[in-house]
């Protein structure tokens, strides 16, 4: 039986970098993906990103420049980008690439589906997967390892099997159809640079639903946590009010995304998440792309810790440099998803606020910088007046 320090569960873009990352410390590493999985996503990325991770210009297939805010009403609050950009990738190759990088940097490849996490006699973890032959048949493999990280998703079933029980972080399920994108004299209502964001019951009735764009083709979706909800004709209602219901759809695509991390991210001895299965998506504006490889850097350097240490307390460090980072960003956008998307007489205002140039200038700096912004301390106080404003009721929405 193969034994590898490390076997990495899932190669999206948190366990594709956290398999990169511990591989080119010289650990062995199995990179476990199964075959044909595209993640549901917007596909967007802040240029943060693009410098942190060494990302090759020609996986960026399009910079948006400006974002464009559609209210219930069908009101429009245009968000110009000043001097910065958000790079929309392509998920099916975006992940691919990451992947690579990690074959690259010495990590195993395999696919495979995973199934179970035993412990043999002497304690150590067995991962078990089942892997599919070129004759149609499907076998089961089992490794061991010294330590295990999750990254499958926001089911996961290795924080099912291995973590300490808990809540469900609450879910929005997001679906999406990737479109060919219209060409410029097709389709008034599509600017290839702009990305559109509907805050409408019509479209979903506690999130939002989005157009971005990447290039060649297009993500149209939309997202909720209410269940008799229908996304699929969310979607196809969305298509046909922006002209775009007669486009080839490429491809569909669905999964339940968490809007809070989990409160424990490893099992004290040799288990632990990252990505979603971390629950680490930003609430409000449903981003993961940044937060899941960040959050696998971290939780690589944690177990690179114990496996240099041989103390498996290092684990729980990862979670907490990530929330000391990012929790009160995580924390503010909760609230700001639980009032403003409540129903559509607040989301009109909130459409109404996002008009403001202080609050364009502080939300872009945020999402670019994926920090919360400091420097300009009478921004933030006009904006408080503002919101305490629309919270009252004392301005029209």
């Amino acid at each position: 039986m193969e034994t590898f320090d490390v076997v990495v569960v899932g190669g999206g873009p948190a366990g594709a970098t956290a398999a990169t990352d511990l591989a080119e410390q010289g650990y062995s590493v199995l990179l476990l993906d199964r075959a044909g999985r595209i993640k549901p996503c917007g596909g967007a990325i802040p240029p943060i990103l693009v410098k942190e991770f060494d990302i090759p210009d020609e996986l960026i297939v399009a910079r948006i420049r400006s974002a464009r805010i559609v209210s219930p009403k069908e009101r429009i609050a245009d968000m110009p980008i000043d001097g910065g950009f958000v790079g929309m990738v392509d998920r099916e190759h975006f992940d691919e690439w990451l992947r690579e990088r990690a074959a690259g940097a010495g990590a195993l490849r395999r696919t495979g589906a995973f199934e179970d996490l035993t412990r043999d006699a002497s304690g150590t973890a067995l991962v078990s997967f089942k892997k599919r032959l070129d004759d149609g048949f499907e076998t089961r493999e089992t490794v061991r390892a010294r330590f295990v990280i999750g990254a499958d998703g926001a089911s996961s079933g290795v924080a099912r099997q291995a973590l300490p029980k808990e809540e469900a972080p609450p879910f929005v399920f997001a679906y999406h159809e990737i479109v060919r994108s219209p060409k410029p004299a097709e389709g008034a209502a599509f600017e290839p640079r702009r990305c559109d964001v509907y805050y409408s019951g019509r479209y979903s009735p506690d999130f939002y639903a989005w157009v971005f764009p990447h290039g060649e083709t297009t993500s149209i979706g939309t997202g909720t946590a209410h269940k008799g909800f229908s996304l699929r004709g969310s979607v196809a209602d969305l298509r046909q009010s922006i002209g775009m219901a007669g486009h080839e759809t490429i491809r569909k695509e669905g999964a339940p995304i968490p809007l809070r991390p989990r409160r424990h991210w490893d099992n004290g001895r040799d288990v632990i998440v990252a990505g979603d299965a971390a629950g680490v998506v930003a609430p409000a504006s449903g981003e993961g792309i940044y937060y899941a490889m960040l959050c696998g850097r971290m939780v690589a350097d944690a177990v690179a810790e114990a496996l240099q240490t041989g103390d498996a307390r290092y684990l729980a460090s990862a979670r907490k440099r990530f929330m000391k980072a990012h929790g009160r960003v995580f924390w503010v956008l909760g609230i700001m998803q639980r009032f403003w998307y409540a129903n559509d007489a607040r989301r009109e205002r909130f459409v109404t606020m996002c008009k403001d140039p202080d609050v364009q200038s502080l939300t872009w700096q945020a999402y670019m910088h994926k920090k919360l912004v400091k420097a300009k301390p009478m921004a933030h106080m006009r904006i408080f007046v503002k919101d305490m404003a629309h919270l009252l009721g004392m301005v029209p929405p």
